[in-house]
Formats: structure tokens, sequence, C-alpha cells
């Protein structure tokens, strides 16, 4: 791994877990377009956005090694990413009470020895959710900006009933393939 890592994200929750790793990537956030194509399935979107953000990004840092990665909820084929206000996030989080749901991150690194990427899935099953509880969850704030309208690592994982997989691939981020990916030791914890 170069010394040199690029994290083409500004989420603040993918900083952290790079550190976790002991990596303090440099921030440079790609602009690219996250709209879903027509009929695009979860785990071909997710990859693709990862993709595109990864290759934007190291044009502008030679010699590094950048990191790219996308997260969506997927339920039934049917991707549900950040919501645009609180009456979108409400209906959301609806659709995912008393579910299992999938979460998937795509993770894309290039460097020196060129282009890989990997796609996690974690299943996250939702706890019932009444109406006193989605409305205290939404008053929170936390929904907007989190694809499937909710934070596992905030306030949002007492919605959550159980997941199964990487918990930090709901968060962003799936350490233990992300580190692998770098050259890394994987962290000792192989649910992380």
């Amino acid at each position: 791994m170069a010394e040199h890592v690029v994290l083409a994200s500004r989420s603040p929750r993918r900083v952290q877990l790079l550190a976790e790793l002991g990596v303090e990537p440099l921030v440079d956030p790609a602009d690219v377009d996250e709209t879903p194509w027509p009929r695009e399935e979860p785990l071909t979107y997710v990859r693709r956005v990862a993709t595109d953000k990864a290759r934007c990004v190291v044009q502008r840092h030679e010699g590094a090694t950048v990191i790219a990665a996308d997260t969506t909820v997927d339920i039934d084929g049917r991707i549900l990413g950040q919501p645009a206000d609180i009456d979108e996030a409400r209906t959301m989080l609806r659709v995912l009470s008393a579910r299992t749901h999938r979460v998937h991150t795509a993770v894309v690194v290039i460097d020196s020895c060129g282009e890989r990427a990997a796609v996690v899935t974690s299943l996250v099953t939702f706890q019932p959710l009444d109406d006193e509880t989605l409305e205290w969850y939404l008053g929170t704030g936390e929904s907007l900006g989190k694809a499937g309208a909710y934070a596992i690592q905030g306030q949002g994982s007492v919605l959550v009933e159980r997941v199964q997989g990487s918990m930090s691939n709901v968060v962003g981020l799936p350490l233990a393939t992300t580190a692998q990916m770098l050259g890394l030791r994987a962290p000792s914890d192989p649910s992380r």
C-alpha cells in the first residue's frame, strides 16, 4: 500500500473506520452522479458508484492509493438510498419495520497494482416500529443523509433487532475486506 491514502468520500464514519485500521486518509470526495439507473440491481449499483468515485478521484492523486465505497439498503431488490426529506425517511422506515433487508457496500481500491473491487452484504432485521418510536427517531435528525434512513452506529441502533454479517459494513465500510484489499492485517473480530 502506498503511504499516501486518499478516501474518495466525505463520510466521517468511513474516516473513523479507516482509523481503526491505522489508516489516516486524505479526504477528497468524488463528485459523481449517484442516481440509480432504470432497473439497476442494487449490487450492480453500489459497485458502479464506488468505481466511479474511485476513478474520478485517482486522476487527482498520482501515485496514491485511492479508496472509494458506496453503501445502499436493498429490500426486495429495491434500492433505498438517502431520503430527500423527513417524509421519505418515514416511508422508508415503515417499509423496513419488522423485516429483514440487505445492506450492500462496494469497496474499490486503485493503487499501483491496479483496480480491485469487492461487495460485502450484511442482513439487518428491524424491530416492529410503532408510530411513537418512528416519530422519535425521525426527530433525532439521523435519518437524513443515510441510506435506508437510519444510522446503526447512532440512535438508530434501537430500531435493529439483529445483524448477520459485518457490522462495519452496515456503517459504511467493511473493515476485514478493506484491510485485505489494502494488504493490512484484518481486525481480529470476524463480525467487523
